[in-house]
């Protein structure tokens, strides 16, 4: 097998509508296998560093387990623990461990420190997560909408809450794939169109009623109303969203087909009611197990490249 062209993933927009096609078949193929007990390890002796500056729980279960599904070895690196935390330049950091590894996966603050780290190293870099962009999370998020109720093209999504990292990936994975986002946030925290890195605005609206973005959508979808690194503004964050819960009522204004996501942890009577997440509408729990299969799919491409369906 040749060797594939060296990629990244630092944003969802970094992959065509053809490559999330393909990726989400071989998701398909890989959870079917996974399900079946089947062995499957196309990954076998190669490794995956995770470097981790923020907690994480399912990313670095998804990714760990992940690549062991496939084969191979994780090493973990936390920034405190290593020359990263003590003043290495990522440059340098990123010359040395690809070297050592096969793909390299970072869950971090700045994207600057991603794409830094990208344009130093000889092997694939997946976004486990910064403060602007989420991708690895919507992947999962899309694929598990596909797996339940079928093409997400032309579909509306309501986004309902803080115009974080996670919902800037909803809009630019909305322009790449054709669908539609309806964005609710309090005032203040409205989408930046430039630090949502996008084209154009033609794929969103954004609403000042969270009930009307609910209204007549395919999925409803929301996160924690106060993200790693905001702690400090706790206080005034509960104020500001106290009307942006997503509610049993607003889950009857979307779709009667309409599923809710969240990418956890939640916080059951904050963003989202006990009522709808433990709901029959809510399938975050296949949403999170979809991480583990999306990204197995992502690691064999970015290293291997295609491969046969």
């Amino acid at each position: 097998m040749s060797k594939p062209e060296l990629k990244h993933f630092l944003q969802f927009k970094d992959f065509s509508r053809e490559e999330f096609d393909y990726l989400f078949e071989r998701t398909r193929a890989i959870k079917a296998q996974f399900k079946s007990y089947q062995r499957y390890w196309p990954l076998s002796d190669r490794t995956l560093v995770m470097i981790f500056e923020k907690a994480s729980t399912r990313t670095r279960l998804s990714f760990e387990a992940g690549i062991q599904q496939l084969g191979g070895a994780a090493i973990y690196l936390n920034t405190r623990d290593s020359q990263l935390g003590r003043g290495e330049p990522v440059e340098d950091a990123a010359q040395v461990i690809s070297r050592m590894s096969d793909v390299v996966m970072i869950r971090t603050f700045e994207q600057d420190i991603v794409e830094r780290f990208a344009a130093n190293s000889r092997v694939p870099v997946i976004n486990g997560l910064t403060n602007e962009y989420h991708p690895c999370q919507i992947m999962a998020d899309i694929y598990t909408y596909i797996e339940q109720r079928g093409s997400i093209q032309g579909k509306t999504v309501a986004w309902i809450g803080d115009s974080n990292n996670v919902c800037n990936t909803w809009l630019q994975a909305a322009e790449v794939l054709d669908f539609h986002v309806r964005v609710s946030t309090p005032p203040g925290y409205e989408v930046e169109i430039e630090r949502a890195g996008l084209l154009g605005t033609g794929h969103f609206e954004q609403f000042a009623d969270p009930m009307a973005a609910a209204q007549g959508a395919d999925i409803v979808t929301t996160d924690v109303w106060t993200s790693m690194g905001f702690e400090a503004e706790n206080e005034e964050r509960l104020r500001d969203f106290a009307d942006w819960q997503v509610d049993a009522e607003m889950m009857r204004v979307a779709r009667p087909q309409a599923i809710f996501l969240h990418c956890l942890p939640a916080h059951r009577g904050e963003e989202v009611s006990a009522e709808v997440i433990d709901g029959a509408q809510s399938l975050v729990w296949d949403e999170a197990e979809n991480r583990l299969h999306v990204q197995k799919a992502l690691m064999e491409y970015l290293v291997l490249g295609r491969v046969n369906l």
